[in-house]
């Protein structure tokens, strides 16, 4: 018998005897026969009060495909007084040894960088640690509407921005990426982003630890890299002091366009 907490019933009560109704009233709701399997049991759901009766649930093996270890188990009771037996509920239940499928993540916790493609659309939660309101230091006020209406007619425009959490967050991902200081470009360039002149800071206090690649030659043109991130187009890489072999005395004029007279 499966443990399922319940108390068995005595062999003498009619519930514990009534093993062929319980067997009728799961092969009809399984609609096959064949899918159920040996009686593992009777357990006492509940004792009622005098007036309500009593109930029990008769637990079978089931042999359904895609159900491994899973059991039929079907309710009956009793009311107060009478000597019939009635079926009350037929379900199929996992066992202990029961395969399940793994437990619901919505669709937002289960997303990667990379998943997100045309038409997608990703709506961020309100409580959301990666933001927080731009116009005050209140997490409530987000749910402000005079508040937001004021922000927005003063020209503070965005009503949520990264928190300390998200800017670390993004940072940290910066950093450990393809154009973070780590990265197999960055150990062989000739110099770090902070000091090229094709680097552009960001606003804010992530001035001095990111930027963008403006470089069109550069592997990260057009990207966030990190100050100590560097490539191979570093602006000073080609800078070479030479000497001077020849000296121009005479002025020289480009006559192409024009005729001397």
């Amino acid at each position: 018998m499966r443990d399922n907490g319940a108390v068995p019933d005595t062999p003498s009560s009619p519930l514990a005897a009534a093993v062929d109704l319980a067997r009728a009233a799961a092969e009809e709701t399984a609609g096959d026969p064949g899918v159920i399997g040996e009686h593992l049991g009777v357990g006492s759901d509940q004792t009622l009060d005098p007036v309500l009766g009593e109930a029990s649930t008769h637990s079978f093996a089931s042999s359904l495909p895609g159900y491994v270890g899973w059991f039929w188990a079907v309710t009956i009771a009793r009311a107060a007084g009478e000597e019939t037996v009635t079926v009350d509920e037929v379900v199929l239940l996992p066992g202990d040894q029961a395969l399940l499928a793994p437990a619901w993540v919505p669709w937002h916790e289960r997303l990667r960088p990379g998943d997100l493609s045309v038409g997608d659309v990703l709506p961020n939660t309100e409580d959301d640690p990666r933001l927080v309101p731009a116009y005050t230091t209140d997490d409530d006020a987000a749910d402000d509407l005079e508040a937001r209406a004021v922000a927005q007619e003063i020209g503070l425009g965005r009503e949520r921005v990264l928190s300390r959490e998200g800017r670390s967050g993004a940072l940290t991902r910066w950093n450990e990426g393809e154009f973070g200081p780590r990265s197999p470009m960055a150990r062989h360039a000739p110099g770090h982003c902070g000091t090229c002149g094709f680097f552009l800071p960001l606003a804010g206090s992530l001035r001095g630890a990111a930027g963008a690649c403006g470089n069109a030659y550069a592997p990260a043109d057009g990207r966030v890299v990190t100050v100590d991130y560097g490539c191979g187009a570093h602006s000073q890489a080609s800078l070479v002091v030479q000497e001077a072999t020849e000296v121009v005395h005479s002025a020289r004029y480009d006559t192409s366009d024009f005729d001397l007279i």
